[in-house]
């Protein structure tokens, strides 16, 4: 039953404007309880970022509601496209769907009274729970579906939306409350479902705002865990896995049916002409091929939940450490030190792909040969980093970003953007690596071991600059053609290189720039004369560790490391990596790559 607030004037409808004001109340309070959601995420999948994508998806209704036209169907449409643009992870896609369901009903209407408002909100329900595959009680739809009945059932109680809303607020947090013994997962960690606890906040925000046309200041009610951290499950499916398909009558139903088997958590969100796929998958590769299917795909993404999971039980850490795609190392060190990767994007002509998550080494090398078209590869965009920045600095104080040289990428700059979009900006720190390849991938591993030590970010970012001038990188190219092609060499090299009968090397030099950087002569015996030429720029009387990168190479790059340790025996190779795109469009099949630190200068950091 809805009981009348008496103290206010009472609020028989809402144009646009209001209920612009009314839903900025609730992306506010969803927003300011997104690192508590983030702790309690247990299901569907405990990977601690529940509360980062529903605050980033509704980030993106920001520009509507700014702009809120008087006519309230006309904003509600704006807003369900803004979100299915936006959204982030499965409960961002299936609260987009949401927003999809009440301007499909209210589309025609330029206010809403009590009555529309309890049918839009039905309808909004409905959307939702048929955007998902395999519907659970005991989640979000259930405070969707739950408050839908409930205020179809008891709009005749009043017609003031501020009483309507408020009575809402209760009956929400019933339905909530009621989600901590529904599913498994939940009932073992004692906690409410994460994305309940988010439309709750959302629906608070709205009742707080239709108090007052002031901007919201009070926190919303929120529900605690009765217990301390969460203890996150492992195994699933690795990747979370999402992408925009724009097409023509796209069939939800069919597409559903041919995603089924290919994971888990599928959601299909959105119109006919626009669908916000997630899926959680082993291959997100194999995902967007199906999906093209459908029409055009932007926004690919496929973030590493395994990872993610990892990062959430170490919240004790004080410092995270991130690195994108550019930068390589062996996939154990990267497990090892719990060091997340951002990744590249590789395009060939329109076909673009997820860099070492959409196209295996072999694939991408086996294209490069083959394609008529250069590959290119472009930056990671700057909500790919947001995303992460928001994840990794809601479970540590510090987060420390360590990209590819700026003067071969926009990656940095994306980056650094990124950070100028967090609600704590101090938390992340970008360190432009001046390197690239596996010389990127050193200096992220020496953020990740200062990191390991539980210091503080101060101390990481300065073990970095620490070692970046004296981290060097030098990499061995069998031909000049694909880098000439990539634009990486100009072309009178590689002539002269053919006429001379010599083998040209890139190396980073210490101000950022990639470049030419030696000549090894002996054209027989390409491999014995880089080997040559790494000792003699190794300090005999020093220790090194290195790092080689391969391209589609393993067997040479074994022997290169045989032959440096023969002729440097106080060199310890710390692993051997196949390397990402970034450096493969321009080293083509057969390149090599060698990173080195001194390792005095990496002890005595590690002594202070």
């Amino acid at each position: 039953m809805i009981v009348e607030d008496l103290t206010l004037q009472p609020l028989r409808s809402m144009n646009g404007t209001r209920l612009g004001h009314a839903f900025w109340g609730g992306v506010v309070a969803l927003s300011r309880q997104a690192s508590h959601l983030d702790r309690i995420n247990v299901f569907p999948v405990a990977d601690g970022d529940t509360g980062t994508n529903l605050s980033m998806t509704l980030q993106h209704l920001r520009t509507p509601l700014e702009q809120a036209p008087a006519h309230a169907g006309q904003l509600l449409m704006r807003l369900a496209d803004a979100a299915l643009d936006g959204a982030r992870g499965n409960s961002g896609a299936i609260f987009a769907q949401f927003l999809c369901g009440l301007s499909d009903y209210a589309q025609e209407l330029s206010e809403l009274n009590v009555t529309q408002t309890a049918e839009a909100w039905l309808q909004g329900a409905n959307a939702a729970r048929l955007a998902v595959s395999h519907p659970q009680p005991g989640t979000m739809l259930s405070v969707f579906e739950g408050l839908g009945i409930f205020f179809k059932q008891h709009s005749a109680d009043t017609s003031c939306l501020r009483s309507f809303w408020k009575s809402g607020v209760i009956e929400a947090q019933r339905i909530v409350e009621a989600t901590r013994g529904t599913l498994e997962p939940m009932r073992k960690a004692n906690v409410v479902d994460a994305g309940a606890l988010g439309v709750l906040a959302f629906i608070e925000g709205i009742a707080a705002a239709l108090e007052s046309d002031a901007p919201i200041k009070q926190e919303p009610t929120a529900i605690e865990s009765a217990h301390g951290p969460i203890e996150h499950a492992e195994g699933g499916e690795r990747f979370c896995t999402e992408c925009l398909i724009a097409g023509t009558n796209i069939d939800h139903r069919l597409l559903r049916e041919t995603l089924s088997t290919m994971g888990s958590s599928l959601v299909v969100a959105g119109t006919q002409s626009k669908v916000r796929l997630h899926i959680h998958t082993d291959d997100p590769a194999a995902v967007f091929r199906e999906a093209k299917q459908f029409g055009s795909l932007t926004e690919t993404k496929a973030d590493d939940m395994q990872r993610q999971t990892l990062s959430a039980r170490r919240s004790e850490a004080q410092v995270a450490i991130v690195m994108d795609s550019a930068g390589d190392l062996p996939e154990e060190i990267i497990a090892q030190y719990h060091i997340h990767v951002v990744p590249l994007r590789v395009h060939f002509g329109e076909e673009s792909f997820i860099d070492k998550v959409g196209l295996s080494q072999a694939d991408f090398y086996d294209r490069l040969q083959h394609s008529a078209i250069a590959p290119k590869t472009s930056q990671p965009a700057v909500g790919d980093f947001r995303r992460c920045f928001e994840y990794l600095s809601s479970h540590h104080p510090g987060v420390v970003g360590i990209t590819v040289t700026a003067k071969a990428s926009g990656t940095h700059q994306s980056a650094v953007s990124a950070t100028h979009r967090l609600s704590d900006s101090r938390a992340v720190t970008i360190i432009d690596s001046l390197n690239a390849s596996v010389g990127q991938g050193l200096l992220a591993l020496t953020a990740a071991e200062k990191a390991s030590e539980g210091v503080d970010l101060i101390s990481v970012v300065q073990a970095v600059e620490k070692m970046r001038p004296v981290t060097r990188t030098w990499a061995y190219l069998p031909t000049l053609d694909h880098a000439v092609r990539g634009g990486r060499v100009p072309g009178f090299a590689r002539t002269i290189s053919r006429w001379l009968g010599l083998n040209l090397l890139l190396t980073a030099h210490g101000d950022g720039r990639i470049g030419l950087g030696g000549v090894l002569w002996n054209r027989r015996r390409p491999l014995d004369a880089f080997i040559s030429f790494i000792c003699r720029q190794l300090d005999p009387e020093m220790d090194y560790r290195l790092l080689i990168g391969h391209g589609f190479a393993l067997d040479e790059a074994h022997y290169v490391k045989a032959g440096i340790a023969r002729n440097r025996p106080r060199t310890q190779c710390i692993g051997i990596t196949p390397t990402g795109a970034a450096l493969g469009v321009h080293g083509g099949p057969g390149f090599l790559v060698v990173s080195a630190q001194p390792i005095q200068a990496t002890q005595e950091l590690f002594e202070r």
